[in-house]
């Protein structure tokens, strides 16, 4: 992708091919207004410019867009209007989706830029964040070549533009968007090209930030290690397991966070077997790896002073003579073992050998992510992550964190009365699936607790927002989404900040 670049320029002088305008919902009377720095186009185009955007059926609303001609009043020859609700709201999400979707409708234009409002370095970050996101395609599998050529030149608009802190902005910006973006393009990639011996290559051939170390254990090495749950879950299928470990250590870091991804590269739910449509999108039960993965390389590649341990347990969860059955025992890392009730719960099995491969790295906060429990998005919709956490404090302060980075996320509860659930095997330690159909992702939570110890630790439930299946919305596409990066490495900024 094309790099984004600072401007101070007039917009109405902008020589580009296609502006792009915040315009939002009067407070007071009727019709819509244009935000600085766009209402100088707005002024340029005179009072025509409001009732002409009425007439095209625009109002304002977060999401809409109309498209204008200039005619000549200002140098570029498209202004493209993006609402963004109601005047007075505006936040930097709102301002993150509205480049989304202003980068969106650009098309066949060389060049574009973004006068948007920008009254600090967050706003710049978050106009440039939207623009990169919202660029995202994933095209390796198209033959045809009728698609557009992307906008090749970006620029945002704003005072800011020679401050150091709008700079940062938007070099903070191109890291979080790529490693979102690389996320998604790990998702969206069918499963048969994203086994788990090819995730992790994937991971050994990316540029490795300084100080960064990659280490690949096989299946060979899984049951040395004794990986019970991530062997068991693998064995009915022809592509083996992998565990992924990275380390990232810089000089004197203010404290070690541990992250821990679910990397199931297809769920057919073993031998429980998925219903046809649930199929469909398993190649995405790998998104919390891949986003544990990505947030590591991006905090390595910011240079925080946070000291990072990240594991991330692959496996193919297929249906074969050698796949484990309703009724088995498995014996994670650690000793502890494990009664098997429902082979499509599988993900907490081999997140179980993550987490106590984390516990043994000593961090101060273990975080683990995983698309874990359609009882989540029963819960809480296809937008919104789940936060549980053996640390009241934490588990609140995870979804304001998630909040400022852009990503809605909200906290739930473990439940006591789910240990003794959790723990009701009568010929194991524990009991992998909930007796009761009902409480399924505190009952997730709870399992996993087990594997923890005494370290702080909270589990991000990202089953509804990590894949799209409808249209596209905001810098948000269609297919994988992303989800949990930006949180991720936002937390790793307020860590870093907190010294």
């Amino acid at each position: 992708m094309a790099s984004i670049s600072l401007r101070s320029t007039d917009p109405t002088q902008s020589r580009v091919d296609a502006i792009v305008i915040a315009v939002a919902k009067r407070t007071k009377g009727k019709g819509v207004k244009a935000l600085a720095p766009g209402d100088q186009v707005a002024a340029a185009f005179g009072r025509r410019f409001a009732p002409t955007l009425s007439t095209l059926g625009f109002r304002g609303k977060a999401g809409e867009v109309a498209r204008l001609p200039s005619a000549g009043l200002v140098k570029s020859p498209l202004v493209i209007a993006v609402g963004v609700g109601d005047e007075g709201t505006v936040t930097t999400e709102s301002l993150r989706r509205a480049a989304g979707v202003g980068i969106r409708a650009v098309h066949n234009a060389a060049s574009a830029a973004f006068a948007l409002p920008t009254a600090d370095g967050a706003d710049v970050q978050a106009v440039c964040e939207g623009i990169r996101l919202g660029q995202y395609a994933f095209t390796p599998y198209r033959t045809d070549n009728d698609d557009e050529d992307p906008v090749s030149t970006l620029v945002v608009l704003t005072d800011l533009a020679r401050t150091t802190a709008a700079q940062q902005a938007v070099a903070t910006a191109e890291t979080v968007a790529d490693a979102v973006n690389l996320t998604r393009d790990w998702v969206n990639t069918p499963a048969s090209d994203m086994t788990p011996e090819r995730l992790a290559d994937a991971v050994e051939s990316l540029e490795i930030p300084e100080r960064v170390k990659v280490t690949v254990w096989d299946r060979d090495r899984l049951e040395k290690e004794g990986c019970g749950g991530t062997l068991g879950v693998g064995q009915g299928s022809a592509n083996p397991p992998r565990m992924v470990r990275l380390t990232y250590k810089p000089k004197n870091p203010a404290m070690h966070l541990a992250l821990v991804g679910k990397g199931i590269t297809y769920d057919s739910g073993g031998l429980s077997l998925k219903t046809h449509a649930g199929l469909m999108t398993m190649k995405c039960d790998m998104a919390g790896a891949a986003a544990a993965i990505s947030a590591t390389y991006a905090i390595a590649s910011m240079g925080l002073p946070i000291q990072v341990t990240c594991f991330a347990a692959l496996a193919e969860n297929m249906v074969s003579g050698t796949a484990i059955r309703p009724g088995d025992v498995l014996t994670i890392r650690g000793g502890t073992t494990v009664e098997v009730h429902n082979t499509d719960a599988e993900g907490r099995l081999v997140m179980a050998d993550a987490l106590v491969l984390a516990t043994e790295a000593k961090p101060d906060l273990i975080i683990d992510v995983a698309t874990l429990t359609g009882a989540c998005i029963v819960a809480l919709g296809r937008r919104t992550a789940g936060v549980l956490s053996n640390d009241d404090a934490l588990r609140d302060a995870i979804p304001a964190a998630a909040m400022r980075a852009g990503e809605p996320m909200w906290p739930l509860p473990i439940p006591e009365e789910m240990k003794a659930k959790v723990r009701s095997s009568t010929i194991a330690d524990l009991r992998q699936h909930n007796p009761e159909p009902v409480g399924g992702t505190l009952y997730a939570a709870t399992f996993l607790r087990e594997f923890v110890g005494e370290h702080r630790w909270a589990h991000l439930d990202i089953a509804g927002p990590a894949f799209n299946d409808s249209d596209p919305y905001g810098y948000t596409p269609k297919g994988g989404t992303g989800a949990a990066v930006r949180t991720l490495i936002r937390l790793a900024q307020e860590f870093a900040d907190e010294g």
